[in-house]
């Protein structure tokens, strides 16, 4: 598994990698938010980055845009 350190700064970068690589980097987040021994601090900021970039997601494939 990926750090969390790692899941972070990938999921700043959803955009610029190609969907198999972004649904990698989403997975590995929800394991990093589905760990205890993970700090909240740092699963919360996790949480708010990838609620952030489903929200972008949402918004791209509302306007005919797919990741």
């Amino acid at each position: 598994m990926s750090s969390p350190r790692q899941v972070l700064s990938n999921l700043r970068h959803l955009d610029a990698v190609d969907t198999a690589t972004s649904a990698r980097y989403r997975r590995q987040a929800q394991q990093i938010l589905a760990n205890p021994q993970i700090s909240l601090k740092m699963r919360t900021a996790i949480a708010d980055r990838l609620h952030q970039a489903n929200n972008l997601l949402a918004l791209q494939t509302v306007s005919g845009d797919s990741y």
